[in-house]
């Protein structure tokens, strides 16, 4: 009997014993292609001797040293190394252990950011639906995963949500993609009057949505009027790149393609590719300079934040990233993608949108093509979807709620940039027969 708490009690997942590349071994030997990167995690595949010979080296001169106490070598030159390549402003980075520590430190800094301007009535946080920003509370709070919070809302902060921009679905037929996107962002505006601007410290949103409504990209000119709005009302623009960020979509950080920069932005999963449990929060000189200025003190903190093993472990992955031009290989092979999921894809009656960037690529099944109905909840077709593909050999990334958070599901896939052209038949050939076996 296992004394592990696993996701979910009801089932035994195998046991993972080895990886190859872009592949994952069970204890019978039997090999899963990873078309998700675990959960867009594994952007160097499993097996990247770069990455495992810089954290035994590490591990070899010095494992870990308390924050309180002490900086170490790699995490000061991790924070050169993402300052030196990141848009904009971002100026100091803050090290943690994961996606959700990130997100929770913005949350926390923006607002001790206003209450160290003497603007403490400002205190709201603006979000937006269908979105997921992590799971601890503050985190999930930001979040719009209904699914996700549904259990906990006697614990959740009072966020407000708008609507997400969700071109396959909210924009009318008589708008261009512009004027829909414009016409999203300014429900932005709507809720910050609403509010009151002088209660509003931050706006929080994924440059490319992950998780919860698969791969799903901003309409033309969406994230500029953003800018433009939080600038107008002196509201801080927080960017959660955990999931789209360290170039997975296509440029270092996902929010370049929209030609924006926030004032703070949140980084994981590719940032440590899995060889350690890594995120990062970057902000601007002007938050940290009103930190600076002020108490001086960032209220908050975590035992392993900067850790320099995992800093180790990140500088090796961004720096294989950069230096083996991997960015660039993302855009050739998600271009790729993009064509395969096309042709096997674009006229099946059960797939009503194929989106995303780079190697970040979303399916959103529909029971109706033409009209665009979503299957009814009850058959469960995302949980079919990775049943039947696990069982394949076959790991990706389905989830159901993509609408609203009940109804819609949808395929996610963020496959390791080493992905070659062969694995890619391999990903499509398997992924078509899952989602017809569970349809």
């Amino acid at each position: 009997m296992s004394h592990i708490f696993p996701r979910h009690t009801r089932q035994q997942p195998p046991v993972a014993v080895g990886g190859d590349g872009c592949y994952l071994i069970d204890n019978n030997g039997k090999r899963y292609l990873d078309a998700s990167g675990g959960a867009a995690v594994s952007c160097l595949g499993h097996s990247d001797r770069t990455v495992v010979n810089a954290i035994k080296t590490q591990i070899d001169q010095l494992a870990f040293a308390h924050t309180g106490f002490f900086t170490s070598e790699p995490a000061e030159k991790l924070a050169d190394l993402l300052i030196a390549n990141a848009p904009g402003e971002l100026n100091r980075v803050y090290l943690v252990s994961g996606g959700s520590e990130a997100t929770e430190a913005a949350i926390k800094l923006a607002r001790q950011y206003w209450v160290e301007k003497g603007e403490a009535k400002r205190g709201r946080l603006i979000a937006r639906k269908q979105s997921y920003h992590g799971n601890t509370i503050g985190s999930l709070s930001a979040g719009g995963n209904e699914w996700r919070r549904a259990q906990f809302g006697p614990l959740l902060l009072d966020v407000s949500h708008i609507d997400p921009c969700y071109e396959y679905r909210h924009r009318r037929d008589d708008e261009t993609a512009e004027d829909y996107g414009l016409r999203a962002a300014q429900a932005l505006e709507e809720e910050i009057l609403r509010l009151g601007p002088e209660t509003v410290m931050a706006f929080m949103a994924e440059p490319v949505v992950g998780a919860t409504a698969g791969a799903l990209a901003p309409a033309p000119g969406y994230f500029k009027r953003i800018r433009e709005i939080c600038d107008k009302y002196g509201v801080l623009l927080i960017l959660d790149e955990v999931m789209c960020g360290m170039g997975r979509t296509g440029s270092l950080f996902a929010c370049e393609q929209d030609g924006v920069a926030p004032d703070i932005v949140c980084i994981a999963k590719g940032l440590g590719a899995g060889y350690q449990p890594i995120g990062a929060m970057l902000c601007t000189s002007e938050i940290y300079g009103a930190i600076e200025a002020g108490s001086g003190f960032f209220q908050h903190g975590h035992t392993y934040v900067g850790h320099p093993t995992a800093a180790a472990c990140g500088l090796a992955v961004v720096g294989s990233i950069l230096e083996r031009d991997l960015v660039a290989r993302v855009r050739e092979q998600g271009d790729k993608l993009a064509a395969r999921l096309e042709d096997r894809f674009g006229q099946h009656p059960h797939v009503g949108d194929l989106r995303g960037r780079g190697l970040f690529r979303g399916i959103e099944l529909v029971d109706d093509k033409d009209t665009k109905a979503p299957f009814d909840p009850a058959k469960g077709v995302a949980g079919k979807v990775k049943k039947s593909a696990f069982e394949a050999g076959l790991i990706c990334y389905p989830m159901s709620g993509t609408i609203d958070g009940k109804t819609g599901d949808h395929v996610l896939l963020a496959p390791p940039f080493i992905i070659e052209d062969g694995q890619l038949d391999e990903l499509v050939d398997k992924l078509a027969g899952a989602i017809s076996a569970a349809i």
